[in-house]
């Protein structure tokens, strides 16, 4: 409410301002400066009254739209399309379009206000419009390309999006390649879902070739690939275990897929050594955890139960303690019987309520990984928390 009222006080003073000169050039300069309208007072009165929305009817009517008033229209137009209330903007920006009088700067900015009003708005296709004009005004060809990415992301439209993003790359000599990657990597689930594991498999291709550390592309080449009905364990394998390289920090979401690979493979003890260097580089609790659980198929429960104590002092985690309590259930040294039961079903119930990821941009938290943040749009900044209750 504040806000408006000061945004109209100097629309309330250039609407007199405005009232006066025009008078002064119907009259001559040499003229006394008339009293302002009663349309000019009704706009204050509302004004002092605290009912912002009727001032500004008041005094928008009142100001013609010229190269002198254009700012605060775009101004007053702005302010309601923050305010939510986008077809008061919609109007005020259109009205400021249609006028002749404006100089190219003007009239783009118009232009660009409106293209915004109409994206709050949801209608995408007008929005798109606007900005596609906007891309021929260098001064703004940069923000349209930006907006009209959003645009192509919400309709899932990543053809056009890929094809933006390289406009924008060479327009703003910023690289692209992340999110271009991610579009390719859209691209797959879409032909994947259609049924087309080939074209699935030649985007990712792409996506690879985009960004080599594009971690969502190899995870989807390595999955479709023991996917398949000749499927070569030993290449997903590769794949697989080149997201150490690629990004580390998601190396939690390839370990059930490699200890697939190696157990297809017959390679239990290639696999239990490959795990116990892994989890001495980067630590997290998924490695431990099959780390044990290898242990436990070419060791026994014993051995697996020591190795998970002795970590787990170093590095407490709930699941690691969940994962500790459940071995201790089967190695008759350790029959605690019905406790170890209640506490693990106690520590399971408090992982189903817990954040499994988080944002590193916004801070988003949720259950499923999700390679654009639902919050702050960001490509690739949503892991896999760590500490006591993650990795």
């Amino acid at each position: 409410m504040y806000e408006l009222l000061w945004l109209l006080l100097p629309a309330a003073a250039a609407s007199g301002w405005f009232l006066a000169k025009q008078d002064v050039r119907r009259k001559g300069t040499n003229s006394a400066t008339p009293p302002p309208s009663s349309a000019y007072y009704k706009g204050l009165n509302y004004l002092l009254n605290e009912q912002p929305d009727k001032a500004i009817e008041v005094f928008v009517r009142m100001l013609e739209v010229d190269g002198e008033t254009v700012e605060i229209h775009l101004a007053l137009g702005s302010l309601f399309r923050e305010r939510g209330e986008v077809d008061r903007a919609i109007r005020i920006h259109q009205n400021i379009f249609e006028r002749q009088n404006l100089t190219p700067e003007q009239r783009a900015e118009a232009l660009f206000e409106l293209g915004k009003d109409n994206l709050r708005a949801g209608l995408f296709d007008r929005a798109e419009t606007l900005f596609c004009d906007l891309c021929d005004v260098k001064q703004y060809r940069r923000s349209a390309l930006t907006l009209l990415l959003d645009i192509y992301q919400q309709e899932k439209e990543w053809g056009r999006a890929i094809d933006t993003a390289r406009r924008l790359q060479k327009e703003s000599g910023k690289p692209q390649r992340t999110r271009i990657a991610h579009y390719y990597c859209e691209l797959a689930e879409q032909a994947l879902a259609d049924g087309h594991a080939g074209h699935a498999l030649d985007y990712l291709d792409k996506a690879l070739s985009t960004d080599a550390n594009c971690v969502r592309a190899s995870l989807s080449q390595g999955r479709l690939m023991l996917a398949a009905e000749n499927a070569d364990p030993g290449r997903a394998l590769q794949i697989f275990q080149g997201i150490e390289k690629q990004n580390p920090a998601y190396l939690s979401e390839a370990i059930p897929a490699i200890v697939d690979c190696y157990r297809r493979m017959g390679e239990e003890e290639r696999l239990c050594r490959y795990l116990q260097g892994l989890f001495e580089r980067y630590g997290g609790v998924t490695t431990l955890v099959a780390l044990a659980e290898s242990i436990q198929h070419i060791h026994g429960s014993a051995a697996a139960l020591d190795c998970l104590r002795n970590h787990l002092r170093q590095q407490p985690s709930l699941r690691g303690l969940q994962h500790l309590l459940s071995l201790e259930q089967f190695d008759p040294a350790h029959n605690l019987g019905r406790t170890l039961s209640v506490a693990q079903n106690t520590l399971q119930r408090l992982f189903l309520e817990k954040a499994v990821y988080q944002c590193d941009q916004c801070g988003f938290m949720g259950k499923s990984l999700y390679w654009q943040c639902p919050g702050c749009k960001h490509w690739n900044s949503v892991r896999p928390i760590r500490g006591l209750e993650g990795e």
